[in-house]
């Protein structure tokens, strides 16, 4: 790919993939040639069966599909999921320029044509110029008023290729067009290699992309040879010139991207401390922090959070409680016991001393009664925070590319309704977080919904990066989960921390 990235003769590289055995460097070459030339991967293996196939064929270890999605998004590769798709894409960048927006135009001399055309486009996310008037006088003046000079542009079955060329004319010379789709059907009339020649004459003329739609079968051979071998790409259906289309408007973004680590220079951290906390973990035989623990391992790298303290007796349970400031929550410690509520290990809206002693006694008696066996560290008291806009972010690890970072909507419904988009943490840039958040619907609530105040989204960035940078200072962190973290309009607090080591 390097050596490809250099070649001169080489307009776009398109690759089969099975699995990769070097993250590290992979990630960084991907991202350093697709700079400088496109790149389109077929990656299999996407299905249960076809990893396994696959990791049986090479004897390297497949990474999840998830994170090979993730990886090549954040590298500007463009993955496609069908041979079909990787050939159509390489034909469309290996022959027409790049266009310099998302505007297309689209002439046609069948309206069913055009209407499906612009249904694909709707689902691409592509746009429909729409003419000013100047544009559309011109138009009205080459097309008869049985046809269309609004977008698409229906010049009519009975077209010539005069009528072709005036219309090329007219909107590859409007700027709003950023690039042209022109469908030909065979009607009896239809000359396709007049149309061609016309098409090429508009190709040298306009510097924007021209993908052609001939809908003829064999009678169009000859023009579809004569536009290919003139750096003009031709399909067979609209939706298939729209998906290259879509394709080549989304890397003509990405080649401006600039890959700037957002998260190596992060100040205010204290890995030694943290480092304290895992070896104690360690040595007591346990792979999962308390909550008093993750706190403490949060706070070390400035991750905001509800203050949770271990108590080890309703006295001192007392104590914490106050130093806190009522109200105040109190739940078992124990990272056997999985479903706290369940068994009456969590009290809430504690609102004095003698309430927090009296919590602490019933929390420690449930839990006896439902875990016998069980030993429980103690209770731990959490200071109340006031409600806010929930939030989940959390960390889980691929085998391939490290730890993932998940950002989405959180609160109890955080499975159900499963609003939640990754970035690998590795080379992560403010960029890419910008466009995680913006992924999901949780985004348009922190923004302000109906009349809400918007939401401190820098406090949400901030605990993305810092959550990041942690996982990438100590890979021994499997899992991490924050769920939720309220966001207020100034600030954010995280309520309830899970670190899981190897």
């Amino acid at each position: 790919m390097k050596y490809l990235a250099e070649d001169p003769e080489t307009a776009v590289i398109i690759c089969y993939l099975e699995s990769i055995t070097d993250d590290d460097n992979f990630v960084n070459a991907l991202r350093e040639t697709a700079s400088k030339k496109p790149i389109i991967v077929l990656k299999s293996g996407s299905s249960s069966a076809g990893a396994e196939a696959a990791s049986s064929h090479t004897g390297a270890l497949a990474g999840s599909d998830i994170a090979f999605d993730t990886a090549f998004r954040q590298s500007g590769i463009l993955r496609v999921k069908t041979m079909a798709d990787l050939f159509d894409l390489g034909l469309a960048f290996s022959k027409a320029p790049l266009p310099s927006g998302p505007n297309v135009a689209i002439i046609t001399n069948a309206g069913g044509g055009g209407v499906v055309t612009v249904d694909a486009m709707e689902n691409a996310g592509l746009e429909l110029v729409k003419f000013d008037d100047e544009t559309k006088e011109k138009l009205k003046e080459c097309i008869p008023d049985e046809g269309s000079a609004n977008n698409p542009i229906d010049v009519l079955g009975d077209a010539p290729v005069t009528r072709y060329k005036e219309s090329l004319d007219i909107v590859l010379d409007d700027p709003q067009v950023d690039s042209l789709i022109i469908m030909v059907c065979p009607t009896a009339s239809a000359d396709p290699d007049g149309i061609a020649e016309v098409i090429l004459e508009a190709e040298k003329k306009f510097e924007k992309p021209i993908l052609v739609v001939n809908m003829g079968g064999p009678s169009f051979d000859n023009a579809n040879k004569m536009l290919r071998e003139n750096n003009v790409p031709t399909y067979v259906f609209p939706e298939t010139a729209v998906k290259a289309l879509e394709a080549m408007t989304r890397y003509a973004r990405l080649e401006s991207r600039e890959y700037k680590d957002c998260i190596s220079n992060i100040e205010g951290t204290d890995p030694e401390n943290v480092a304290k906390i895992f070896e104690k973990v360690k040595a007591d035989g346990r792979d999962t922090l308390l909550g008093s623990e993750a706190y403490a391992v949060a706070e070390a790298y400035g991750i905001s959070a509800a203050p949770i303290k271990l108590a080890t007796s309703a006295a001192e349970a007392g104590d914490l409680a106050e130093e806190m400031e009522f109200p105040v929550v109190l739940k078992i410690a124990s990272d056997k016991i999985l479903h706290k509520s369940d068994i009456g290990g969590v009290k809430v809206g504690i609102e004095n001393r003698q309430e927090a002693e009296a919590a602490y006694d019933e929390i420690i008696a449930n839990a006896k009664e439902a875990h016998p066996d069980i030993i429980p560290d103690g209770v731990e008291v959490q200071k109340m925070m006031p409600s806010g806009q929930e939030v989940l972010v959390g960390m889980i690890k691929d085998k391939q590319f490290g730890p993932m970072i998940a950002f989405g909507m959180g609160g109890i419904y955080v499975n159900l309704i499963e609003d939640v988009a990754f970035n690998l943490a590795k080379g992560l840039t403010c960029q890419e977080i910008d466009e995680q958040i913006d992924k999901t619907k949780v985004s348009t609530l922190l923004n302000g919904y109906r009349g809400e105040a918007p939401c401190d989204m820098d406090a949400v960035k901030e605990a993305i990066k810092r959550i990041a940078k942690l996982t990438l200072d100590f890979p021994e962190i499997s899992e991490l989960d924050i769920n939720p973290i309220f966001v207020y309009e100034n600030g954010s607090s995280a309520l309830d921390v899970k670190i899981k080591l190897e």
